[in-house]
């Protein structure tokens, strides 16, 4: 083997070594993206229920604390603590329109609810006044709402987060579930 050919394979293995990096690097803070995401889809529901089936809470206020308690000591490997929150909210329907009458929030961040503000109007999925809305007339479903600031292991998860083309890329994931 001469000494141009030996060069030329250095070349071709750098090459596809970066790439190969690349989409490692890519594959690792993809799925620890798609993991975490399942979590707080899994962590707003188990709020929900917990908060609508505080049946030994004394108030509303104390079975939603609870809930959030539970969220939060159930988020492993998440810590809400340092980088997320869990709101859940208490939404009566009047008949007429949907009214947030309890609110709990905890964790490091401050996001404001997203289905509106304690003692405010709610923003459902179905309008109040609508047949089959939920909850029905003069009654109460539990919101929880989570966010989870996501932070990538790998520099290039950090390259993604911002806006390409005009595709906005965000390390803050969301969800919320009704129950």
């Amino acid at each position: 083997m001469g000494r141009s050919q030996s060069g030329q394979a250095l070349v071709e293995f750098m090459l596809v070594g970066f790439i190969a990096l690349f989409l490692l690097f890519g594959m690792i803070d993809f799925c620890r993206a798609i993991s975490t995401r399942q979590v707080i889809i899994n962590l707003s529901r188990e709020g929900a229920n917990f908060a609508a089936r505080g049946s030994v809470a004394s108030s509303t206020d104390a079975a939603i604390s609870n809930a959030i308690a539970d969220v939060i000591a159930e988020a492993s490997p998440l810590n809400i603590n340092s980088s997320g929150q869990v709101i859940i909210s208490a939404v009566f329907n009047t008949g007429k329109s949907y009214v947030i009458s309890n609110q709990v929030s905890e964790g490091k961040l401050t996001q404001p609810s997203k289905i509106g503000s304690l003692n405010g109007a709610a923003t459902m999925p179905i309008p109040a006044t609508t047949t089959g809305a939920v909850p029905q007339s003069n009654q109460t479903t539990f919101v929880a709402e989570v966010f989870y600031d996501f932070k990538p292991a790998t520099p290039l998860g950090n390259v993604l987060v911002g806006n390409l083309n005009g595709f906005t890329v965000t390390n803050q994931f969301y969800d919320v579930a009704y129950f």
